[in-house]
């Protein structure tokens, strides 16, 4: 089976100075194609992550950022996880002002999924 989230290497989440730092704007993301595998069946999950976020300096380049979801194919993680690791690793690329990172998984047993995780940023 896959291994555990803290020992998958995932490609690097690269950003790019973001040119209007001044202003409170809101980047939208969507990936309909997001797919993983159950750690307890091996099974594939899909869903959609949606990610809502107020750059600081830095915003997400989105071609690496798309590698590093690829990254998530064929690993076995939770959905919880998921949601929780894509929030830590987009705060710790970028350090957003605000962040909502939200996973929506397709029915499985009859069961739809979502999960939503957020993070803002603490003023000093």
């Amino acid at each position: 089976m896959s291994t555990s989230v803290q020992e998958k290497t995932f490609s690097p989440i690269e950003v790019f100075p973001n040119q209007y730092p001044g202003r409170q704007y809101t980047i939208k993301i969507e990936c309909p194609e997001f797919t993983a595998v159950c750690p307890k069946t091996g099974l594939p999950d899909f869903g959609t992550i949606l990610i809502d976020y107020i750059p600081d300096q830095y915003c997400l380049e989105l071609k690496a950022f798309k590698y590093y979801l690829l990254d998530y194919r064929n690993h076995g993680i939770f959905y919880e996880n998921v949601v929780n690791k894509i929030l830590d690793d987009v705060v710790q690329a970028c350090n957003p002002q605000w962040i909502e990172v939200r996973g929506e998984f397709s029915p499985r047993g009859g069961i739809n999924t979502t999960v939503i995780a957020s993070h803002e940023k603490k003023v000093t």
